[in-house]
């Protein structure tokens, strides 16, 4: 009975951690697209606005 037991805490403690695993890196992953997507948005407005400042000096 102690076997059977261990086991089952042994399978499920496993199991536990390889679902957090999988969270963690479905997280890190949406996380670096939404900041490489904000990034490029940011990097587009502030080289317009520079493009702006530098050609509108009259």
């Amino acid at each position: 009975m102690l076997h059977r037991m261990l086991k089952k805490i042994k399978g499920s403690n496993g199991a536990t951690a390889i679902e957090y695993a999988l969270i963690a890196s479905l997280i890190a992953v949406v996380a670096i697209t939404g900041l490489r997507l904000v990034g490029n948005v940011v990097g587009q407005r502030f080289n317009m606005l520079a493009n702006e400042v530098l050609w509108n000096t009259e």
